[in-house]
């Protein structure tokens, strides 16, 4: 009997995984573990499926959530991305794989143990970081050494549609970050960059289509160069919805993405958490027309010795097909699924706290994408890198 625990299962992002997993038949049990008890209880109403059950769930209960997640087969982690490392050291404690969608630099000091117990815990795999590490795996496998990488996204969602997603937003732009000393990667570390540098225009297609993305400090500067050690240059930028970066760019000249006190009502707080409660007020901040996530990645290096360049991004079917603001949230939720049946199926590369580049072979990933809906277009090019897939050159067949 397979069994999966869905930490936050029910929360904006996890509940499309949660809505993927009860359509596959990889599992014979789905436990929802939720601190809104009665959101859990809605969504596997919705659901219908005798598989699902719902457990009340504190996740600042650390105690707690490793004595929940024992005799699981996986753990599903979609918690605000704070929860991360206290889960990956309970799966580890207990001997349970897992995986979540975000990456800390800590969760890959428990490697060693979790190699020890014999389990896998990948961080990261939803969109990005996930699709993208895979993106560059595939890439790897065409490619006969892989130099630079090129990664950007555009998220297209409105400002704060749950806590954890704003805070996530923030996070990225704030100049005061520490992770804005390590912004990117180029000749053999990790270099600074502000908030609103670096702009590339990028083309996803679809209803997205074309926009001017930013670097932003991700994990995969990090990992990437590990797993691929010829690489010379990671970088990654990203995007939201153009009202959003609207609000940004005007938050950042303003000077209110910082964490010094500021006096509100009476009382201390800092300045960026006032703005994170204001923001999460301001019914602007939950309003957008163009819900969606588009993926691109280019890879430089060779190919039959001459110098190649693959490049890759997603499509997904447009929001009328898919729902409104489902059109961004699935493009998460479904990788963190994929990547839960895989575990389960023991489809993993190897054993310990992974990234997805090492932890799980894009073929089978890619294929249940597609069957999802959720497609690449690829292609290799001599030369330089280009801006995305054109209707020229030689294809690369999926």
């Amino acid at each position: 009997m397979s069994r999966v625990l869905v930490l936050g299962g029910a929360g904006a992002i996890c509940r499309e995984a949660t809505r993927d997993l009860a359509a596959q038949p990889d599992f014979d049990e789905i436990v929802v573990a939720e601190g809104n008890l009665d959101a859990a209880q809605r969504l596997l109403a919705d659901l219908g499926d005798q598989r699902c059950r719902a457990v009340a769930f504190d996740a600042d209960d650390e105690a707690g959530t490793a004595r929940l997640l024992r005799g699981f087969d996986v753990v599903v982690n979609g918690l605000p991305y704070r929860y991360d490392l206290a889960v990956t050291r309970a799966c580890v404690e207990a001997g349970v794989c897992g995986l979540d969608l975000s990456t800390t630099e800590d969760q890959f000091e428990f490697d060693e143990a979790a190699r020890a117990r014999g389990i896998t815990f990948v961080p990261g795999v939803g969109a990005t970081p996930g699709v993208t590490n895979l993106l560059v795996q595939r890439a790897s496998l065409t490619l006969e050494t892989v130099d630079e990488v090129d990664i950007a996204f555009a998220a297209f969602r409105c400002l704060a549609p749950a806590p954890g997603l704003l805070t996530t937003t923030l996070w990225e732009f704030n100049p005061e970050e520490p992770a804005r000393q390590r912004v990117y990667f180029e000749d053999g570390a990790l270099r600074p960059a502000p908030p609103m540098t670096g702009s590339r225009e990028v083309d996803c297609g679809g209803e997205i289509g074309r926009h001017t993305a930013y670097l932003v400090p991700h994990p995969k500067t990090t990992t990437l160069p590990r797993s691929y050690p010829s690489l010379r240059r990671v970088a990654v930028r990203g995007c939201f919805a153009p009202q959003v970066m609207r609000i940004l760019s005007a938050l950042l000249e303003a000077g209110v993405l910082s964490a010094r006190t500021v006096r509100v009502g009476g009382a201390e707080a800092a300045s960026l958490d006032a703005v994170h409660a204001l923001l999460m007020a301001a019914p602007p901040s939950r309003q957008n027309e163009t819900w969606g996530y588009g993926l691109h990645v280019a890879v430089l290096g060779r190919h039959n010795g001459r110098q190649a360049t693959y490049t890759a991004r997603t499509r997904h079917p447009p929001m009328a097909e898919w729902g409104g603001p489902a059109a961004y949230f699935k493009n998460v939720g479904i990788p963190l699924a994929i990547g839960a049946a895989m575990i389960a199926r023991g489809e993993m590369l190897g054993r310990g706290v992974l990234p997805p580049e090492r932890a799980l072979p894009q073929a089978p990933f890619f294929r249940a994408l597609a069957e999802r809906g959720i497609a690449v277009e690829e292609r290799l090019d001599n030369g330089g890198a280009g801006d995305g897939p054109r209707s020229d050159g030689d294809r690369v067949s999926l």
